[in-house]
């Protein structure tokens, strides 16, 4: 039986990445690991590089094809990131 005060694992988790300041960092780096769920593996297999600063999401892709079809889909990636992680952790995805 839980008491009034007792947490599940994940809210004193959740607690404690707010109280050092590290949760969007934490955030971030879910991104980043889960790029190939984000897009799919054919693109993410073509992502050289992925990194996130100053919610701004900056990707270098080898393939002009699939860097043009990103850019296109811009929006719809930045929504999905942003849904899935329940707050704004990107506002602009810039292509290195």
């Amino acid at each position: 039986m839980r008491k009034a005060n007792d947490k599940t694992m994940k809210e004193a988790i959740e607690q404690m990445l707010n109280v050092y300041k590290i949760k969007r960092r934490f955030d971030e780096t879910a991104v980043i690991a889960a790029w190939p769920d984000i897009v799919g593996k054919p693109v993410a297999n073509r992502t050289s590089e992925l990194f996130i600063n100053n919610k701004k999401m900056f990707l270098r892709i080898e393939s002009s094809v699939v860097k043009n079809e990103l850019m296109m889909m811009r929006s719809q990636i930045i929504e999905k990131i942003n849904t899935e992680a329940g707050d704004t952790l990107i506002e602009e995805i810039i292509f290195l």
